[in-house]
């Protein structure tokens, strides 16, 4: 049981709160595995009437898994190493599956920043889904700028938004709040966050938690207007250059319009590492015909063929370890990145019988 997860069950409401703030609650295996175990026993429990997971400090949901751990794991030697990596990996996206079914009202408190892991913990996909935005919410899957690729179902639930955002989105990194995300189905309802205690109180005493938040944020729709959002804006801008058919032709589009939002996707993009970018754009149009299990599974097998190279570590020293914010990319430039590098990122690690994941066939 990890010591940054509690757990507590109040009056049907099984609750899970991400502790460690000096980490802005970033994942470990201990607290992947805390929050799997409560999960499963809360599933089949007939007197929980719902879950309700967040954190303990308003700065943070969750930023993510440990990567200054993966980096250290990443340059130990491989049998030191690997396992602890691999058991991460596997154990995270059975957890993300777990969650993208969960039969039980699953409501996520997604204050503060959400990114990486934290939205794989968030993104329920059943009818008991309930994911929460604030003013503070600053959501991203920023996987590109630290050399991997989006994860955690990704592949998923970016290729299901509107239009081609999610390429946008998995692509640049690009950070965005409360109305973003309900524009793009990242999220379901607005609540202020100094209104988090007063709806925390208000589902211990309910006996239905989809009635008592939707009457709660009632109050708050007009607060947060997906309609008005940057990329309610600028959708037609984003369908139009990402529509193109590799990123050498995003990046060409985009350097012929002098829209200034235009330019700053353009720098984003220049800045992101060309292998993974290339390798997302394959993932996130494989991903939108792909089951969960299937885009999970797929993941599975690109974090092995990640950790077999150098684009990763170098992308975690550059950005959290020296922070000198200048990864040297590998290969440097789009022009360098083949055809035979990206779909080695989509080879099989495993026989499917032999799959870390191998029970969801």
């Amino acid at each position: 049981m990890s010591t940054h997860v509690h757990v507590s069950l109040q009056h049907g409401i099984g609750t899970l709160t991400l502790d460690r703030p000096q980490a802005l609650h970033a994942l470990s295996l201990d607290m992947l595995r805390t929050l799997t175990q409560a999960l499963l026993a809360w599933r089949d429990d007939p007197a929980v009437k719902g879950v309700l997971i967040g954190s303990s400090s308003e700065k943070a949901f969750c930023a993510g898994g440990d990567i200054r751990f993966f980096h250290q794991l990443g340059r130990a030697a491989p049998q030191q190493g690997s396992a602890l990596i691999e058991d991460f990996f596997t154990e995270e996206y059975a957890l993300n599956r777990l969650i993208h079914h969960y039969p039980k009202p699953y409501v996520a408190l997604l204050d503060g920043i959400v990114m990486g892991g934290g939205m794989g913990i968030a993104q329920c996909q059943s009818a008991g889904r309930l994911r929460i935005v604030t003013e503070r919410t600053k959501m991203a899957m920023p996987e590109t700028a630290i050399g991997l690729f989006p994860d955690i179902g990704a592949s998923y639930f970016l290729s299901r938004c509107p239009g081609k955002i999610g390429l946008y989105l998995g692509l640049t990194g690009q950070t965005i709040g409360a109305t973003d995300a309900l524009y793009v189905g990242l999220a379901d309802v607005f609540i202020p966050s100094v209104e988090l205690p007063k709806l925390r109180a208000a589902l211990l005493q309910t006996n239905d938690v989809h009635a008592t938040v939707a009457e709660f944020a009632t109050a708050f729709r007009m607060q947060a207007d997906p309609a008005r959002s940057m990329l309610a804006t600028q959708r037609e801008r984003i369908d139009r250059h990402f529509s193109k058919h590799d990123v050498a032709a995003i990046m060409a589009s985009l350097q012929q319009d002098a829209d200034p939002f235009a330019q700053a996707t353009l720098s984003l993009l220049q800045n992101r590492s060309p292998l993974m970018l290339c390798v997302t754009l394959e993932q996130l149009h494989r991903g939108s015909s792909m089951t969960i299990e299937a885009c999970l599974r797929m993941e599975r097998s690109m974090m092995r063929h990640s950790f077999e190279g150098e684009e990763g570590l170098e992308g975690i020293r550059a950005a959290v370890i020296d922070k000198d914010q200048s990864p040297r990319w590998q290969p440097a430039s789009l022009a360098e990145v083949t055809p035979v590098m990206v779909a080695r990122y989509f080879e099989s690690v495993w026989p499917d019988y032999a799959h870390p994941l191998r029970d969801w066939l």
